[in-house]
């Protein structure tokens, strides 16, 4: 098997008997979509959707010091993170550039596992390694020790408590717990990339089939479909969710990002990139970055990553990610501009598209948010 041979997950035959159009992903042999991706859409919207993201890359982190490491490695105060938690947060170069967005889960006093984005895993994996020296802590990857099946959508709590005797209605959003599934041992957690409630499993990749099966046939009766990476991106899209590469990248750093939040300057000890990020930090209030917003079509043509955003016939701005909407019924996209057409309602505002300035309401991110 030739080294630019793509990677299969422990699900491959499964997908491909379930008629998948399958894409390379990040090095991964991965499903697109299954039928039809705005089906496959809006069946996570409303009742559920199972997915395969054993293409996400996990690492454990082990030893007296597994918490200092980290907080030394990432810009979060992940020492703060309880047992049973999990935290959003970001890995950043020395400069201040986002390497990549990351979730930690505290599996134990002294055990963490740090996920990445499947395009990242091996430069993330080698910068915690590096960041390691001099702590008593251990860095392993763990990327062939899981499959990750996530269940997301309003129905996604009924069809895992048919499987599971966890305490779901305990568990918090960004939380995690080991229990059984299905008779299969996992690790379920309340996270997810689609603006809905859901669950994130992580499971040997020897038991993936069986899961999978399972919630399909526990799914069925209210409507579970399996889902591909195309509609996940829409879905995240919708929530105002960040992919990187696009809304996220070396170039930015946090502050830039709009996602300053997740910096700590306030934690013990000194961490990677923090005298550049307190520098961004203060120019980011004396001189507003570029800000995130969302992007409503007043057309019918959708915008695309790169595409530049215009007002009064000059560039304002750059779309990151953009696709038609399913839930909108009309394209959407996130672009950072400048501050000044920042605000909801800015008029004026345009997309170049092809030559054409096409024109878009600008709104507050996310475009969608599920009621509680």
């Amino acid at each position: 098997m030739s080294s630019n041979a793509p990677r299969l997950t422990a699900l491959d035959a499964l997908h491909r008997s379930l008629g998948a159009t399958m894409t390379d992903f990040a090095g991964w042999d991965m499903p697109l979509r299954y039928g039809s991706e705005r089906d496959e859409h809006l069946a996570v919207r409303t009742r559920a959707g199972l997915f395969d993201l054993s293409h996400m890359g996990e690492i454990t982190v082990t030893g007296p010091q597994a918490a200092t490491l980290l907080n030394h490695a990432l810009v979060g105060n992940i020492a703060s993170v309880g047992v049973g938690r999990a935290r959003y947060t970001m890995i950043c170069r020395e400069d201040g550039g986002i390497l990549d967005d990351l979730i930690v889960y505290r599996l134990a006093e002294n055990e963490y596992m740090v996920v990445a984005n499947a395009s990242n895993a091996q430069v993330v994996l080698d910068a915690l390694t590096e960041r390691a020296a001099g702590f008593d802590a251990l860095v392993r990857d763990d990327r062939d020790a899981y499959a990750l099946i996530a269940v997301q959508g309003p129905e996604s709590p009924g069809i895992l408590k048919s499987l599971t005797d966890a305490d779901l209605d305990g568990l918090k959003y960004y939380a995690g717990l080991p229990g059984t599934v299905a008779g299969v041992p996992a690790l379920i957690a309340r996270t997810g990339y689609t603006g809905e409630d859901g669950f994130e499993l992580f499971v040997a990749p020897s038991d993936a089939e069986k899961l999978w099966q399972a919630l399909t046939d526990a799914g069925a009766p209210v409507g579970l479909v399996p889902c591909g990476l195309s509609c996940r991106d829409t879905l995240r899209l919708e929530a105002g969710m960040p992919l990187y590469g696009h809304e996220l990248t070396t170039s930015l750093t946090p502050f830039d990002a709009g996602l300053g939040r997740v910096v700590k300057f306030e934690k013990e000890g000194d961490f990677v990139g923090r005298a550049a990020l307190q520098e961004a930090a203060t120019r980011a209030e004396e001189n507003p970055p570029r800000v995130l917003v969302g992007l409503v079509a007043e057309g019918r043509r959708v915008p695309r990553a790169g595409f530049s955003v215009v007002a009064d016939g000059k560039v304002i701005g750059e779309v990151t990610s953009g696709a038609p909407s399913p839930t909108l019924g009309k394209p959407i996209a996130m672009a950072y501009v400048d501050a000044a057409h920042a605000a909801p309602g800015t008029a004026g505002v345009g997309v170049d598209i092809r030559g054409s300035h096409e024109p878009y309401e600008v709104v507050a991110l996310p475009f969608y948010k599920r009621q509680k």
